[in-house]
């Protein structure tokens, strides 16, 4: 990629602002649109630019104060993408499958290898506890540059995941989005990598970023008279994060440029393969309804198998195959 004025860098980011942003939850209340099962109201198409297919150094930047609990539940379930072996059907790493059946230009699938490669504990806050979208660009250039433990640069097969702490602001958190995608700035970073950014909602929004274990106080609909769904591992927000997390991951592997999969004629606002099937969790699920799920002993709900014996409930994405939202727990 061609070095960027900062002129152009700034108009770039307004073109893309809610381009890349996972939709919350709340949306899902408003729409009336059932795209599981559904194939005519679909037009994703590929646009010639590359996916994820080399293997995945993932990168964690840990921004702000964290639970230790909570990193280990995200730890288990990164590791759970790519593990299939000893994991009961259907887990986290058939989840994926469906992401893997996207390709690009040469036909090469994106991987099924996601491994975490590195770490970095930014409990300081180096850039402020109100970050803007474009300062996760220096938040990930903080982490490769630190004298201190940094990440490895690593523009070949690298991927960048910045995850902020409930004592972290971030611009349009809750409000519009709980999570986006981008890319990197060489002016900034020095190179251009992938990158995802996921907000823990566990104090700040519950209710619009971890749905469906929080209900959304605004969404016009009461809670179900059976109560709130139990979050599988004992928080809602690190559950409802995850499920953010896996819908970012899907995204950025099959669309890491903005120019590879995508839906609609607007490339400043793609829908991507993730973002066809908010709120959709089972089979029936659409209108508000997550779909048929697991419910374990206690009530927790959940529809895929992790490593440790670990249970996440994640959202569907977009099978091209079957041209419609679908995931390892479907009942067809």
């Amino acid at each position: 990629m061609k070095l960027l004025s900062c002129y152009g860098l700034l108009l770039l980011l307004l073109c893309f602002h809610e381009a890349l942003s996972w939709r919350t939850q709340y949306r899902q209340f408003r729409q009336a649109e059932n795209y599981e099962g559904s194939s005519d109201l679909i037009s994703l198409e590929y646009h010639m630019g590359p996916v994820l297919a080399s293997a995945i150094n993932l990168y964690i930047i840990w921004y702000g104060r964290w639970n230790p609990n909570h990193q280990g539940t995200i730890r288990d379930f990164i590791d759970s993408l790519s593990s299939s072996s000893s994991v009961p059907y259907p887990s986290v790493s058939d989840w994926w499958k469906t992401v893997r059946l996207y390709t690009d230009q040469t036909g090469t699938n994106i991987t099924g290898t996601i491994s975490l490669s590195g770490e970095f504990y930014d409990t300081g806050c180096s850039h402020g506890v109100y970050l803007s979208r474009l300062s996760m660009q220096s938040v990930i250039e903080t982490a490769v540059t630190s004298s201190s433990r940094p990440l490895p640069l690593n523009p070949r097969n690298g991927l960048y995941l910045v995850l902020t702490s409930d004592d972290v602001r971030v611009e349009d958190f809750c409000r519009a989005v709980c999570g986006f995608h981008y890319f990197t700035f060489p002016i900034v970073v020095g190179v251009t990598v992938p990158y995802a950014w996921v907000g823990y909602s566990g104090s700040q929004c519950p209710g619009m970023c971890a749905y469906p274990f929080a209900w959304p106080k605004y969404s016009g609909k009461q809670p179900p008279s059976n109560g709130i769904m139990r979050a599988p591992n004992g928080d809602a927000g690190v559950d409802g994060m995850i499920s953010v997390i896996a819908h970012e991951l899907a995204e950025v592997s099959s669309n890491p440029l903005v120019n590879a999969w995508y839906a609609g004629d607007d490339p400043t606002a793609p829908t991507e393969i993730a973002d066809l099937c908010l709120g959709l969790y089972g089979s029936g699920g659409g209108g508000g309804y997550v779909g048929k799920v697991y419910l374990d002993a206690w009530g927790n709900g959940y529809n895929v198998n992790g490593v440790k014996g670990r249970r996440f409930l994640l959202q569907w994405v977009w099978n091209p195959v079957k041209r419609r939202c679908f995931g390892p727990n479907a009942m067809d």
